[in-house]
């Protein structure tokens, strides 16, 4: 079990946080949740999670990630809906990077649902 903190910045360790959503040892409460663990994923390689959380309706065949790129912090800046009793939700984000070339940073503002229950990635937007 991994003891390092969390990728996506809850000051947890890996394992109790995103690892946990990772391993399909617990499903994602909220699309904070599910966002959080998506940006977790593409900071430890975890390619599986990032496919099995993206809508079959919005997902693209190919997932490969660019290997010069290492994902090194994430913002929430804002939350909407997505809690609990909710079926949609917005996460607007900023993801930092870094890459041969220099820093640089994905501002997105994503779109979840619930399809059968669980919380999944339909799409973002560039904000």
């Amino acid at each position: 079990m991994l003891q390092l903190p969390c990728p996506c910045g809850s000051g947890t360790s890996y394992d109790a946080c995103c690892g946990r959503l990772h391993r399909g040892a617990a499903q994602a409460q909220t699309a904070e949740e599910l966002m959080r663990s998506r940006y977790s994923a593409y900071a430890v390689g975890d390619e599986d999670h990032v496919f099995r959380t993206w809508h079959p309706r919005t997902r693209p065949d190919d997932l490969s990630p660019d290997p010069t790129l290492t994902w090194t912090g994430l913002e929430i800046l804002d939350v909407l809906a997505g809690g609990p009793g909710d079926t949609t939700g917005e996460v607007e984000f900023v993801a930092h990077y870094s890459r041969p070339s220099g820093p640089g940073e994905r501002h997105e503002r994503s779109r979840f649902e619930r399809r059968a229950g669980r919380w999944v990635y339909v799409g973002g937007g560039v904000a």
